[in-house]
């Protein structure tokens, strides 16, 4: 059983920058399709990128150029590097698992982490 643990959220002010992780146990990610996901008080979740088992990335236009998504077999673990955070970047950040492809509805995914909370203001 795959577990994902989100972590590397909190308070940045607009322009500052937060690096995510998410970690996994049980199983290796190497065979994974790994994607962030987002969703902010009041709006309906959305999908942030994704890292192909080959390294690909995809990102949605609203981050793309400002966040970076990494992964390091060594660690078992994926990264969102997010950059240039505006204060529409506030939501809550969830790592998904897939076995098949990039997904852009979680529903799809097999595995989820709870979440952590980024949040931009002054």
């Amino acid at each position: 059983q795959l577990q994902l643990v989100e972590s590397g959220g909190g308070w940045v002010q607009p322009g500052e920058s937060l690096r995510l992780a998410c970690a996994a146990s049980g199983v290796t990610l190497d065979h994974y399709v790994m994607s962030w996901f987002r969703q902010a008080p009041g709006k309906e979740r959305e999908f942030v990128s994704c890292i192909y088992t080959t390294g690909g990335t995809n990102y949605a236009g609203s981050v793309q150029g400002r966040f970076t998504m990494s992964r390091d077999g060594t660690k078992n673990t994926v990264y969102l590097q997010m950059n240039s955070l505006k204060p529409e970047d506030t939501a809550v950040y969830v790592c998904a698992a897939s076995s098949q492809l990039c997904y852009s509805d979680l529903e799809n995914y097999d595995y989820r982490g709870q979440g952590t909370q980024v949040s931009v203001s002054l």
